[in-house]
C-alpha cells in the first residue's frame, strides 16, 4: 500500500494495491499489521456507509468531540467525491487549514482523517457511495458540525448550490468556533 503524506500533518492519503484479472480486481482496504509499519496505529470500532443520490451533495463539514472523538478512513466503494480535512487542533501550525483529495471507485484512494480534524465531503457523480471507519462509536451528545462555506475550501462547484441537510445548512460558522481538540506533536497519526 502505497502511503503520501498531506500538507496536514496527520492526514494521509493511501492508494492499496489491486490485483485484477478478467473477474475484476482484489485489494485489501486494512491491514493493521502494515499500518502499523507506516505509523498509523488505529483501532476502529465502527464501519459506516452511505449513499448521496444526486451529484453535488455535500455532507460535513463533521467532527466528533473528546472524550468520543473520531479518527476516520474514508473511501468511495461507487461513483465519485472530493473529501475533505480541516485541522481544528489549537495550536496547530496549521490550525484552519484545510486539504482535500478526490476518491473515487477508479482510484481507490482512501484518506486516513485523525481525530481534531473536520471532516466533509461533496459528490461529484449521483449514486456515489461512502465507506469509512471510525476509531469510536457515534455519540450524538458530541456530535458536531461547522458551516461548510465557513472555513475557505474551494469545492469546486461552480455555479450550482449544494445539496445539503437541514443539519449542515444551519450549523455555525468557523469564525464563531471554539474547538475542543488541543495539538500534541507527538500524536499526529496515533491519537483517536
Amino acid at each position: 500500500m502505497k502511503v503520501e503524506e498531506t500538507s496536514l500533518p496527520g492526514v494521509v492519503v493511501l492508494s492499496p494495491r489491486r490485483f485484477g484479472d478478467h473477474r475484476g480486481f482484489f485489494s485489501e482496504s486494512w491491514n493493521a499489521a502494515r499500518m502499523a509499519e507506516a505509523g498509523l496505529k488505529y483501532e476502529f470500532m465502527q464501519d459506516n456507509h452511505s449513499l448521496s443520490r444526486e451529484a453535488g451533495t455535500l455532507r460535513g463539514l463533521h467532527f466528533q468531540s473528546p472524550p468520543h472523538a473520531q479518527a476516520k478512513l474514508v473511501r468511495c466503494g461507487r461513483g465519485c467525491l472530493f473529501d475533505v480535512a480541516v485541522d481544528i487542533r489549537q495550536g496547530s501550525a496549521s490550525y484552519g487549514k484545510w486539504v482535500g483529495v478526490e476518491l473515487s471507485f477508479e482510484n481507490g484512494k482512501q484518506l486516513m482523517i485523525p481525530a481534531g480534524f473536520l471532516h466533509g465531503f461533496v459528490t461529484r457523480e449521483p449514486d456515489t457511495e461512502i465507506i469509512y471507519k471510525c476509531t469510536d462509536f457515534y455519540a450524538p451528545e458530541c456530535d458536531g458540525a461547522i458551516r461548510w462555506d465557513s472555513c475557505g475550501i474551494d469545492w469546486d462547484l461552480g455555479e450550482t448550490e449544494p445539496v445539503l441537510s437541514e443539519k449542515d445548512t444551519a450549523a455555525p460558522t468557523f469564525s464563531t468556533f471554539r474547538s475542543p481538540f488541543a495539538f500534541e506533536s507527538a500524536c499526529f497519526s496515533q491519537c483517536s
